[in-house]
């Protein structure tokens, strides 16, 4: 009857309205604390790419001039980033690798902010110094890269869990640029100040793998991400309606 016909269209406008499982996975991958990944990318080194995940205007301000000269003339670079340490010297004098230590001395700048707040007044933030203060922390970055940072990690000066995340996840997005998709998280993890699970569980989040390598009994045993083609990221937990 009229009735029960009317009941069905209306059962199946819902119905056509309702948002399939995909569809509500992209939501949450959109809300996600990660960097803008290209999902169509057929190579690895398209998945990320450095001109928009950071920027390609930002990304030709970074400095470099002067970690080159350094390198070049075998004198020390002093950042407190076991990380960058371990590695600026060999891109620096690589001059096939320019953008690689670009997107390194951005990730340096990315630390250093970061190491520069102390915890906020509510619990799971943290508080940043003062614009002068930060100009003087990040120097030689010059103010746009200095914006570019403060603006992407922060808001009204205070840097929320969304924001702490998705730094991390950044950072992990660079140390997979610079190290070729294949990082040792070690010095990562201590220069975040992170124990191995969050870690591990942020490069997941980046689509990443990481697996341990050797054994503790040889006291040889790594944690080793890899990026690679398929990514692996979380899925989306699906609750099971409770029964009645």
């Amino acid at each position: 009857d009229n009735a029960a016909r009317a009941m069905l269209d209306s059962v199946g406008a819902l119905t056509s309205q309702m948002a399939t499982r995909e569809q509500l996975q992209a939501v949450v991958d959109e809300a996600k604390p990660v960097p803008k990944a290209n999902l169509e990318a057929t190579e690895i080194q398209d998945v990320y790419d450095p001109d928009v995940i950071i920027g390609s205007d930002i990304l030709n301000l970074v400095p470099i001039r002067e970690w080159q000269e350094k390198a070049r003339h075998k004198e020390g670079i002093q950042i407190p980033s076991r990380f960058i340490a371990a590695r600026v010297n060999a891109i620096a004098t690589n001059d096939d690798a320019l953008t690689r230590l670009r997107v390194l001395r951005y990730m340096g700048f990315v630390l250093l902010f970061y190491l520069g707040t102390k915890p906020g007044k509510q619990k799971g933030t943290r508080q940043l110094p003062s614009r002068e203060k930060l100009r003087e922390l990040l120097s030689p970055a010059p103010e746009a890269v200095v914006e570019n940072i403060r603006r992407k990690f922060s808001d009204a000066g205070t840097m929320r869990k969304f924001h702490i995340d998705l730094l991390m996840t950044h950072c992990c997005v660079f140390a997979c640029i610079v190290d070729n998709f294949e990082v040792d998280t070690e010095n990562l993890r201590d220069d975040l100040r992170i124990d191995q699970g969050s870690i591990n569980k942020f490069f997941h989040e980046i689509g990443g793998r990481v697996k341990p390598v050797g054994s503790k009994a040889e006291g040889r045993q790594a944690n080793i991400a890899r990026l690679a083609l398929p990514l692996d990221f979380p899925k989306q937990r699906h609750i099971a309606p409770r029964r009645k």
